[in-house]
């Protein structure tokens, strides 16, 4: 299982900084994952409590298996599609989310049931990606398995993690969806794949959009594109990790 609570270390620190959670508070968390996002954002909101929906059954479970680990309490995990989920209405205090919104089938359906999860005067704070050629990770690892032609690159059966690139896009839908005061501000910071170049070459073939660039070729095409991604992982290679540049946009949106 690909460790994006490593990958995105920067982008939960600025994340955690925008959410102002406070003591009591019921929190939302959407595209939980392994639960970090919500493991944090329970001890934060104590003696209130978080919730983590994830559609990943293996992701949930992680989620569930670190939380007692950790012996955090007030927090629970829900393995299910968020845009028609039954949630309680108007009973969270605050709803978050880190890169979790971006694959919904219908995004105002989907913002929609969010909103009314939320109570009156509750906001909800996001961060999505912005274009994918924006993205350094993206470009340079799928360049290097894709021989430097990043117009073969397939489309991720996962779903476009880049749908709420667009600032126009994202309020629109928001908007659409019953949420007011719309605020989209940019973040940049480097994500990380690793202590080192090979152990970065490892996690980066756990990822859907690698497994898919080299999953239809022969073994000498295969070994070619495995020793390209080899070099530019170790350009990134810094001694003190392999990163790569990213930019995003850090979105808060409020229920009316």
């Amino acid at each position: 299982m690909f460790d994006y609570d490593s990958e995105l270390a920067r982008y939960q620190e600025r994340l955690s900084q925008a959410l102002g959670i406070r003591r009591g508070d019921r929190v939302l968390d959407i595209g939980c994952g392994t639960g970090l996002t919500t493991r944090d954002a329970a001890r934060a909101a104590a003696p209130g409590s978080a919730l983590g929906v994830d559609v990943s059954g293996p992701m949930v479970a992680r989620a569930r298996e670190l939380a007692r680990t950790e012996r955090v309490r007030n927090v629970e995990f829900v393995e299910a599609d968020a845009q028609g989920h039954d949630f309680r209405p108007g009973y969270f205090s605050l709803g978050i989310s880190r890169f979790g919104t971006m694959f919904f089938s219908d995004p105002v359906v989907a913002f929609a049931t969010i909103g009314r999860a939320l109570r009156p005067g509750a906001r909800f704070v996001q961060l999505v990606w912005q274009a994918a050629d924006r993205q350094e990770w993206h470009v340079a690892i799928k360049a290097a398995l894709s021989d430097g032609h990043p117009s073969a690159m397939p489309t991720s059966a996962a779903g476009d993690p880049f749908t709420m690139a667009d600032p126009q896009v994202i309020s629109d839908v928001l908007s659409a969806a019953g949420f007011t005061a719309v605020d989209v501000v940019e973040v940049c910071e480097p994500v990380y794949y690793g202590p080192d170049a090979e152990r970065a070459h490892a996690a980066v073939l756990q990822l859907g959009m690698a497994k898919e660039l080299i999953a239809d070729l022969d073994a000498v095409p295969v070994e070619r594109a495995l020793d390209r991604l080899r070099v530019t992982l170790d350009a990134h290679d810094t001694g003190d990790g392999v990163w790569f540049d990213s930019r995003a946009w850090l979105v808060i949106a409020h229920r009316p």
